[in-house]
């Protein structure tokens, strides 16, 4: 047989079009809300939505603005041209609208929304100097046709009869209702918080875009609801950051709460770097498996913001607690508002940016991040929040086909990082307010039964609840028993009641875990694995407390092995060493203490070191010198003590804040580690202090962080 070539056209199927609009647009009021964004890209001022006779067979949305309107030939040659790029083009050449606007729509698909929601459309519209042009599309007969390049489309022109003398603008009106595009009571009430929520509260705007929802038959639908701004107020919490070239303007405010003694207090700051958390790597259980690449820095430079633009972010905060609410009045109200419209909201030249925000969507993984530290982090069901963006400077973030968020690109996560760390500036300064809330109304507070026992009954009657007692009963006890018997522990070794706060927080997110599995009816065997994995906690507590490797060592030996072992970190991280202890003619000291312990205590410091050096000498800086210092101090206070001292940027608190749990200025730290060494330092007779440079000898050039780990009395040999 003869070879031959042939060439082919693509031949769309008729039903393409109706496929763009039902499968590309995730939801009926994301359709809605697809629409109210062509009127904004149309200089519109006010667009109106109207659900009329919602409770018969003739339901009909229709969405009228006041804007530019189309011409005969728009509709031809743009509005007919599926994917059709000049609104990509006009904003690609930055090219405004007479109010200034950059358009919104980039891929030429969001017009398909009104297929999203029904059969009939039709399409009045009517631009300056042009006679009113009326467009219908009935998808019955059009999907009839076999190909696309069969189907053809009405458009007639008239006299205007919508928009007469000097008005223009389009009107749509969509009938045949889809049957998924129920419109219910809460689903009117979502779709108006929905299309109100368009423009930024609280940003100011150089020009007006109203929206409307009207329900004719349900006036009442869309009235009642909450004063947003009246709520706000309530927020005890303000905060404000902007990011830009690298540095960050930062305000926060604790307003106070009526009928509790704690004064407002107002903490600014300008032109300082922004620490970011690293990149992390979850899982699809949201497990975190660590960082996904190497870090290069700890501090965001102007590089990060590349494709990204300033970014500016303003958060109001509340506090669900019980005795808060009560004072703030209306707790009920409040805990309604939060979980409608509590989340971070992101905004483009004031216009938002769906679906971030909306419930359900934890974008910055705020609630997985208060798990993990619950005392510290907030959860997004405590904050109303807002990111605005340059839509002419975030080139780098592009919408997704969907209309459902930013594709995840390296300009988001960059994004991402930068809100986080800003956030993290929020939620180190909101917790001193916190402690001082709880000091003053937490009295009687039996955090005990609150955070260990009522939970662990909990988990005992969802076992019996799923008939899972034989397999569970027996960890859970184990469980109750390593607890008991650390809490005894710790409270021989004349550990403070908040010294359990660490424990509360690692067996609460133990028992949180394996409560959810067994309730959402999980595999018996992961939910066992589960619960193993609670005792394990438990035990690695425990072991920790157990003091009977107590015996005489070296310091010398001590400070050689945790230098040894850092070695790599301090090439990797270009750290200089002076450690005058580990010279020949130094003499040793032997004192007694746990090797493990302390050797873990004194790494620890190391850590944070570490760290905090690639904060005040950034990786870029070309006069990078961190060094770190490590001594002894033969009589500290009556007793010897290691002394390890840095030169980055020195503590901004007191040793008591310090050393409290979950306290850290770390964006990403859990806030144990100062915990955790001053706990070491007591099980051994000694305690972490904080002394005067002076007091120590340390090196003037060493102007950061002074710290000593003091050994008891009594131990030295």
């Amino acid at each position: 047989m003869a070879t031959s070539t042939h060439k082919f056209p693509f031949r769309p199927r008729a039903r393409l079009l109706q496929i763009l609009g039902d499968q590309l647009i995730g939801s009926p009021r994301l359709a809605v809300f697809e629409l109210v964004k062509n009127a904004y890209d149309a200089d519109a001022d006010t667009v109106t939505v109207t659900l009329k006779d919602i409770d018969s067979a003739y339901r009909t949305i229709i969405v009228e603005d006041d804007g530019e309107g189309m011409s005969l030939e728009t509709i031809r040659d743009i509005w007919l041209v599926p994917a059709h790029d000049h609104r990509g083009n006009q904003r690609k050449s930055l090219q405004r609208t007479k109010k200034a606007r950059l358009p919104l729509g980039e891929k030429g698909v969001g017009r398909f929304a009104v297929h999203k929601l029904g059969d009939r459309i039709e399409l009045v519209t009517k631009t300056k100097g042009s006679d009113e042009c009326v467009v219908t599309i009935d998808w019955d007969t059009q999907i009839g046709k076999t190909y696309l390049s069969d189907t053809e489309v009405l458009v007639r022109t008239r006299a205007p009869e919508e928009f007469k003398g000097r008005h223009t603008g389009t009107k749509l009106t969509i009938s045949r209702l889809r049957e998924e595009a129920g419109w219910s009571r809460g689903e009117v009430r979502r779709l108006l918080r929905q299309i109100t929520s368009i423009s930024s509260p609280f940003a100011e705007r150089s020009d007006d875009f109203k929206t409307i929802l009207s329900v004719p038959d349900h006036p009442e639908w869309v009235t009642g609801l909450p004063d947003i701004p009246a709520l706000l107020e309530r927020a005890p919490w303000h905060f404000k950051f902007h990011f830009e070239n690298g540095l960050l303007d930062w305000k926060y405010e604790f307003r106070g709460v009526s009928g509790i003694k704690l004064a407002p207090r107002t903490e600014a700051k300008k032109k300082q770097h922004l620490l970011i958390p690293p990149e992390r790597d979850l899982d699809v259980y949201g497990t975190d498996q660590g960082s996904k690449a190497k870090r290069t820095s700890v501090v965001a430079d102007a590089s990060m913001t590349d494709g990204i633009g300033p970014i500016t972010g303003e958060f109001y905060v509340f506090d669900r607690d019980r005795e808060v609410l009560m004072h703030l009045g209306d707790g009920q109200l409040i805990k309604s508002f939060l979980d409608e419209n509590g989340g971070v909201r992101v905004y483009r030249d004031n216009i938002r940016v769906y679906n971030y925000g909306e419930p359900g969507d934890d974008w910055l993984e705020l609630d997985l991040a208060r798990v993990n530290t619950p005392t510290r982090n907030i959860s997004r069901n405590i904050v109303i929040g807002a990111v605005d963006l340059s839509l002419g400077l975030s080139i780098g973030l592009m919408e997704k086909t969907n209309r459902e968020g930013f594709v995840e690109n390296a300009a988001y996560r960059n994004l991402k990082r930068i809100i986080l760390g800003g956030l993290s500036l929020l939620q180190i300064e909101r917790k001193i307010d916190k402690d001082n809330i709880r000091a003053l109304t937490g009295k009687g507070r039996d955090r005990e039964s609150e955070f260990i026992l009522e939970p662990l009954q909990k988990l005992r009657e969802a076992a019996k609840k799923h008939r899972l007692e034989k397999e569970l009963n027996p960890l859970i006890d184990k469980a109750e028993t390593n607890y008991n018997e650390m809490r005894d522990t710790m409270l021989r070794a004349g550990l403070s009641g908040m010294g359990l706060a660490v424990v509360f927080h690692e067996v609460e997110r133990g028992v949180r875990v394996l409560h959810d599995a067994i309730e959402a009816g999980g595999k018996t065997e992961t939910i066992q694995i589960q619960a193993r994995e609670l005792v394990r906690i438990l035990d690695g507590f425990t072991e920790l407390l157990r003091k009977g490797d107590r015996k005489p060592n070296s310091l010398k030996h001590l400070i050689r092995r945790v230098r040894d072992i850092n070695q790599v970190r301090f090439r990797y991280h270009n750290v200089k060493l002076l450690c005058p202890a580990l010279e020949e003619t130094e003499a040793d000291i032997q004192m007694t203490f746990s090797f493990g312990l302390v050797l873990g205590a004194l790494n620890n410091l190391l850590d944070n070191a570490f760290y905090w050096l690639q904060v005040r000498w950034p990786e870029k800086t070309s006069t990078t010198r961190r060094e770190i210092y490590i001594n002894f101090e033969r009589d500290y206070s009556g007793r010897p003590a290691i002394v390890v001292a840095d030169n980055g940027p020195g503590f901004q608190d007191d040793p008591d804040r310090l050393t409290r749990p979950f306290f850290s200025r770390r964006p990403d730290g859990m806030g144990i580690g100062l915990y955790y060494t001053n706990m070491v330092m007591e099980l051994n007779g000694g305690q972490l202090a904080f002394p005067e440079p002076d007091d120590v000898d340390v090196p003037a050039r060493f102007d950061g962080a002074v710290l000593a780990l003091a050994f008891g009395r009594g131990d030295e040999r």
